[in-house]
């Protein structure tokens, strides 16, 4: 198959596939000691040469790289730091059925390729990440085994990386906040999964960032994310957060905001402020009393904020014209989840229902019916990952499904008592 439940890469870890081709984009600018190290390296891989193609993406340095023969060279203007455009520049001009991705600076062990490339070879939603060793490479000469001089010059590895890895079995137990451990300087996937994520978001014009809201989007994609501890790739220097000169707050805080909008999961989008996506849409159905879909609206959003609501038709004596999260349409939203009510509901204790759909954040349980304590069928919510993964495979056994009863979730009556609602008391005999 070329698919597996939920997150399960480990299905398929004992396969070893046909060498696919791939292309490698190092992305470069004024470095030539260290992309001469690293084109060294990828000299020295044990991927067959015939299947190996070899393209450098210059973000416009002053002088013109020098590459050796066989290798690609591509170059767009120097117009600040521009590192998404670059990858996306030598995406464009490779040939390859898998991308890996390499900065100038990060220079592979002789098996590198070979392993981060076998599971986008058998899997097209497989991205891969490697091990980011650091090193202090100065003065070396550039043909020296990495995998020799690297460990007897070893820095310090990031501990909060490596114990995400750890923690999370490699990536097996990804959810939707493991965008944070894909690091672009050691990346891999096949390219018709990149051709159909879209590249990198060249709106990035500074360090970082880039390469985590693509890892988003890219598991809202239905991306089997996977951390490979055998593609060692040395960098020369240590870690961003270990490097004089940086002003680490400054940097941290650029990336966050930036991010908050693109990313609107919990722990990483704003609390209050809204995002540009909604991160769940509500969709209810048939023509509700004026009452009824004002209740139910206003509960759904008060229980999570970052939520958009659509009705087949608003009553205009509704009172929610107010508010651009509640449209007519549903079909130019596209929400993490999308919950389906059976028909227009109330929701009393939003910590349960809150708690219900945080399961959809993880890589397993893609569709979720969500039922009142009395054991109605209130409405099914599925995430945007199982959505994509069912589309492209035909299938729905890409995801499980699961049933949870949720305490103060009820489908209400035709005409509720919106004063009740309004005040505050009453129970839910005022709505049911």
């Amino acid at each position: 198959m070329p698919w597996v439940p939920g997150n399960r890469w480990d299905l398929v870890a004992h396969r070893r596939p046909r060498p696919p081709r791939v292309s490698v984009i190092v992305t470069h600018y004024s470095q030539p000691d260290e992309l001469a190290r690293t084109l060294a390296a990828l000299a020295r891989q044990d991927h067959p040469r015939e299947l190996l193609e070899i393209i450098v993406a210059d973000d416009g340095s002053p002088r013109v790289p020098v590459v050796p023969e066989g290798v690609r060279l591509v170059r767009q203007d120097d117009l600040g730091f521009r590192a998404a455009a670059a990858r996306n520049l030598g995406a464009s001009a490779a040939t390859g059925d898998v991308l890996c991705f390499l900065d100038a600076d990060t220079t592979p062990e002789p098996a590198y390729i070979r392993h981060l490339s076998r599971l986008p070879a058998l899997l097209p939603e497989a991205v891969t990440v490697g091990r980011r060793r650091h090193a202090d490479l100065s003065g070396l000469a550039a043909d020296e085994p990495i995998e020799a001089i690297g460990p007897r010059h070893e820095l310090t590895e990031p501990a909060w990386l490596r114990e995400a890895y750890a923690r999370s079995g490699d990536l097996l137990r990804a959810d939707d906040r493991s965008y944070r451990y894909v690091i672009s300087a050691v990346l891999a996937c096949s390219r018709a999964f990149f051709d159909e994520v879209g590249g990198f978001d060249e709106t990035f014009s500074s360090y970082g960032g880039e390469d985590w809201e693509w890892a988003h989007r890219a598991w809202q994609s239905g991306a089997v994310l996977a951390h490979v501890r055998d593609a060692a790739a040395w960098h020369d220097g240590p870690d961003w957060a270990d490097r004089d000169g940086v002003d680490r707050a400054d940097e941290g805080n650029r990336q966050s905001l930036l991010l908050s909008r693109r990313i609107p999961v919990e722990g990483s989008g704003a609390r209050g402020v809204l995002s540009r996506d909604a991160d769940l849409l509500v969709v209810v159905p048939g023509t509700p009393s004026p009452a009824a879909a004002f209740v139910c609206a206003d509960s759904f959003l008060a229980a999570y904020p970052r939520s958009a609501v659509t009705m087949d038709a608003i009553p205009p004596a509704a009172a929610l014209d107010g508010d651009p999260r509640i449209r007519a349409r549903a079909d130019d939203v596209d929400a993490r989840i999308v919950l389906r009510l059976e028909a227009p509901a109330v929701v009393l204790e939003p910590d349960a229902l809150r708690a219900a759909l945080s399961v959809l954040a993880e890589g397993d349980i893609g569709e979720l019916r969500l039922m009142s304590s009395g054991g109605s069928l209130v409405g099914v919510a599925r995430s945007r990952r199982a959505a994509r993964r069912q589309k492209r495979w035909g299938t729905s056994a890409g995801h499980a499904s699961a049933e949870v009863a949720v305490a103060g979730l009820h489908v209400m009556r035709a005409h509720p008592h919106v004063e009740a609602w309004l005040g505050g008391w009453g129970g839910a005999d005022r709505f049911v």
